[in-house]
């Protein structure tokens, strides 16, 4: 795609960039076809390539509107373009660039903006979240419906093994999950414990960033990242057994941002190289089970569990951002769940971070296709790789069932904990 930047941006490390992204696109279309939002709307300008479009025509120079930041606000940033692009166009990045100009140059209503600003000041505090939460299930039966489905149910933690192996490791906290689910993080330190490796948290990292992220403050995102950096490179640099080998996150929405640290940080002279350390030492939870396959295998075969069907929800975080695929099918499968075919797994199921929340109408219809796909293999359970997906299918499931029948849906990881016993 030719290209002739405005002068604005033309010099600039977003535009230099961005036109080395705008060049490889095509035009071929094969975006389309993967689309959440254009195989809903049918719209192409809520299609991967019409949306380059309007991001070239901005960067050129064209006036910025609220059509523009309509479409932009529309893309999940799901990335499934991405895995479908043949000429490896990186929307994810592109879209970023575009998002933080259309934030500057067009004028949002009072109610968006209120909307965001409490989504970036309440979502990323635990201790403030986690408040909410309590509060909201106490008072859960006097809620309307459509309110009440979103809240969930209490998850307990359970035991946390004592650090006694040599082999030690750091898990990202997050900040709604610990609230939500801190039953996710507890189980993978009991799975890790079995196969001799200890999981330490950082008291003072949190949030990873990715919600300030995506809802186009960078700045406040890198404020974040800056945190969990300070607060994990002592666990790096420290020499005998303190030293963890890496950063296990369970959470793969949060993955896709820890693993790209180094990239959001290149251009901070004191942080970038600490970033990319932390990058090169991120791992999601399923490579980390992976690479001591033989370990578990041995566990389980010591275990005499009937099968049960399970459908996976593969994240898009996790398949298209990551590009981790088939690898905790693969886990589950060897501990004894029967996989279910779920049709159109590469599509999202609305939740993308905020986006439940800010464009709640598509979300739902995708919420409502993926719940019906999910279920159409009669599964006795379901499982999924990331918190913001269970929450957000778990309100579908609410939705759906009929009274007092109701498919549940855990993280993998717990799954694979109870088999262990």
């Amino acid at each position: 795609m030719q290209t002739n930047l405005a002068d604005f941006i033309k010099d600039t490390p977003e535009g230099i960039e961005a036109e080395g992204i705008l060049r490889k696109c095509v035009h071929c279309g094969f975006c389309l076809a993967t689309c959440p939002t254009y195989n809903l709307l049918g719209d192409e300008l809520d299609s991967p390539r019409g949306r380059i479009y309007l991001m070239k025509q901005m960067l050129e120079g064209a006036p910025v509107t609220e059509k523009t930041m309509l479409h932009l606000d529309r893309c999940l940033t799901c990335r499934a373009c991405e895995t479908t692009c043949p000429s490896g166009v990186q929307y994810g990045r592109l879209i970023d660039i575009g998002r933080e100009i259309v934030e500057h140059k067009v004028k949002r209503t009072a109610i968006d903006k209120l909307k965001r600003s409490i989504l970036k000041k309440a979502l990323p505090q635990t201790g403030l979240f986690a408040a909410g939460l309590t509060i909201g299930r106490a008072v859960k039966p006097l809620l309307p419906n459509a309110i009440a489905k979103k809240i969930p149910a209490k998850r307990d933690a359970g035991t946390w093994p004592a650090p006694r192996h040599a082999r030690r490791m750091l898990v990202l906290a997050g900040c709604v999950q610990p609230a939500m689910a801190p039953s996710i993080n507890a189980a993978t330190a009991r799975v890790l414990d079995k196969l001799g490796i200890s999981l330490v948290t950082a008291p003072n990292a949190g949030c990873c960033g990715a919600i300030p992220h995506h809802l186009n403050d960078p700045d406040e995102a890198h404020v974040f990242i800056k945190r969990n950096i300070d607060a994990w490179m002592p666990f790096i640099e420290v020499a005998g057994d303190a030293k963890v080998e890496a950063i296990v996150v369970t959470a793969s929405g949060c993955g896709t941002t820890v693993a790209e640290y180094g990239y959001l940080l290149r251009n901070d002279a004191q942080y970038a190289e600490k970033a990319k350390r932390i990058s090169a030492l991120y791992r999601d939870v399923s490579q980390i089970i992976t690479q001591e396959k033989a370990a578990l295998s041995k566990l389980l075969a010591s275990q005499n569990q009937p099968k049960q069907r399970l459908a996976f929800h593969s994240p898009c975080s996790l398949q298209h951002g990551l590009k981790i695929k088939g690898v905790v099918e693969e886990i589950l499968t060897a501990a004894g769940y029967e996989l279910t075919n779920v049709p159109d797994g590469h599509l999202c199921c609305g939740s993308a971070g905020t986006y439940s929340i800010l464009q709640s109408e598509i979300s739902q219809q995708l919420l409502a296709n993926k719940v019906a796909a999910l279920e159409s293999g009669a599964p006795q359970m379901i499982a999924t790789g990331n918190i913001g997906c269970l929450a957000h299918i778990e309100s579908g499931l609410n939705a759906s069932s009929r009274v007092g029948v109701k498919t549940p849906i855990r993280h993998w990881i717990e799954l694979v904990d109870e088999r262990l016993g």
